[in-house]
């Protein structure tokens, strides 16, 4: 088992690695450019996996970016459904012109049926 650990922990470190400094923006790597870090990564996995987490990525903006208050993108970003008032609303509307279009419907038919119980001369 020991042995399993011994290749499974540096490769899944070197996957991490390398993933994460491929999806790292460009203003956030650090001392040598993002594609000379994932040559790194690539050559020497477990001493570039360590390099790239200790001194590649400026991990202090991300902690900014992740933390609570204002949003600082530009477009405001992704909100879920449930908290976009926008989308409320719009079901709000959704549902009264449904019930506007099932009146009219029992209406209709309410008028139908009442032309056709009046006796015919």
């Amino acid at each position: 088992m020991l042995r399993v650990l011994m290749i499974l922990v540096p490769l899944a470190l070197s996957i991490y690695a390398f993933i994460d400094c491929i999806t790292t923006q460009e203003q956030d790597v650090r001392h040598i450019p993002k594609p000379l870090w994932a040559i790194l990564i690539l050559l020497f996995p477990l001493v570039g996996s360590i390099s790239w987490l200790i001194v590649g990525r400026d991990r202090t903006s991300t902690a900014g970016r992740l933390g609570g208050g204002s949003s600082r993108r530009p477009g405001g970003g992704w909100v879920a459904p449930d908290d976009n008032p926008d989308f409320l609303k719009s079901l709000g509307d959704d549902k009264l012109d449904d019930d506007k279009r099932d009146d009219r419907k029992k209406d209709e038919r309410s008028s139908d049926e009442g032309k056709d119980s009046d006796p015919k001369d």
